[in-house]
Order: C-alpha cells, then structure tokens, then sequence
C-alpha cells in the first residue's frame, strides 16, 4: 500500500500544467534559443561563416522570437483547422516582424534585417513571402513541436522546476534590461546625446560601439536624417 502511494503523483505535485506561467517561461526561453540557432545555420549556410545571432549580451538567445513562440501558443494551440492556423500565423509573423524591426529602428537607431531588394516587401521590416513563411513555421512549432515539448517540461519534478524559472526569470530580465538599455544608449550616443546618469556614463565606457558591432555584427545603425 505505501509503495503504490509513493509512485502516485496528484495534480500539486506536477509541474507546469496546461498553459501554465512557468511552462510560457520555459516556451520563451527554449524559443529564443531554438531562434537564435536557426539564423546562425541559416547565415552559415549562406555566406560559410558562424557569426553570432542572439541579441542579449550573455547567451545564445533571440527573445524576439521567445516572444513570438509564446504569443503564437496562446493565439493558436487550439486552432485545429492547418490552413487556418498557417493563414493566421502569416498574418501575426508578418505584422509582429515588422513592429519589431520598427522598434529596433525607433528606439536603437538601428535595425537587424531590411527586406527592400525583396519582392512583395513592406517598407523592408517584412515581405508576403517571409510572413507565409512564419505561418507555416508557426504551424510547425504550435501544433507539431510544442505538444512534445508541454509533456517534457511538465516532466521536470514540480519543485525542482519552479527554482529553476525563478533563477531564469531573473536572469533573463537582468540580461534584457542591459542588452537593449545598453542598444537605446548606443543610439542616444550616435545622436549625440550626453549621458544623463551615472550609469549612461558607465555604458558609454564599458559597451562601446565596437563592443557592440563585435556583439551584434549583423546590426546596421540608421542614418538619424532618415525618415519613417
């Protein structure tokens, strides 16, 4: 009787169930990972070099598309019709491309990736072909790729897994908040704007701009003259 007791596990002792904060947490950061990984194979497979791809200061990771991953879960996992959820998901991975290019542009004076020379571009942040691409992509992650990854993060023993997102949840607003207040600063220095703290004057000393084109290589800064 003790021994069938023990194996027995009830629904407190399990560890993010359904779509649960701490497995979102958990989708984010494999997300940004997984995100991370694909455009550096991409750009090795396209110009034969490994150039870094993540856009946090510490880690391979892109939370960029962490965020998509996440949003993507909740918009689409119980959307059962495929042509739909590839439709829809075109239309969410267009548009949430191009607010982020806009933003990278808004607030760094910088951006990432300009899709001009495409055909069906929209003002270079997107293209129809990338977003139906992001649709099928979306298709694959939330319906083919996130059941098996819902029952391995649910596998992880319940307190052993809320610790661990605890440590990653603050680790990962830690490294966010220096990377891109660190990328807003690089822009207000490229504009000429004096530091207004001491911790302004401290990123202007430690993350200098070749720091930051070492780190980000594939990051190109926009001429302030430029119009939206």
């Amino acid at each position: 009787m003790q021994r069938n007791l023990s194996k027995t596990r009830t629904t407190t002792d399990l560890f993010a169930l359904g779509i649960s904060f701490h497995k979102l947490v958990w989708c984010f950061i494999i997300g940004s990972l997984f995100g991370t990984l694909y455009e550096e194979i991409l750009t090795f497979f396209k110009y034969g070099v490994w150039e870094n791809r993540s856009s946090v200061i510490i880690g391979p990771f892109n939370p960029l598309y962490g965020t998509a991953f996440v949003i993507a879960i909740l918009l689409f996992h119980k959307v059962k019709n495929p042509i739909k959820v590839v439709l829809l998901g075109a239309i969410f991975g267009g548009a949430f491309e191009y607010a982020a290019n806009w933003a990278q542009e808004y607030f760094t004076g910088s951006i990432s990736w300009d899709y001009s020379h495409m055909l069906l571009n929209i003002n270079g942040r997107t293209s129809v072909i990338y977003a139906l691409f992001w649709g099928l992509l979306i298709f694959l992650a939330v319906k083919i790729f996130y059941p098996y990854l819902s029952k391995l993060i649910e596998s992880i023993p319940n307190n052993l897994g809320v610790i661990i997102t605890r440590i990653l949840i603050v680790f990962f607003l830690l490294n966010m908040f220096v990377s891109y207040s660190m990328l807003i600063r690089q822009g207000a220095r490229a504009k000429g704007i004096e530091p207004y703290t001491p911790l302004g004057e401290l990123y202007d000393e430690v993350f200098t701009d070749q720091y930051i084109e070492e780190l980000f290589p594939n990051m190109v800064p926009i001429s302030g003259d430029e119009d939206e």
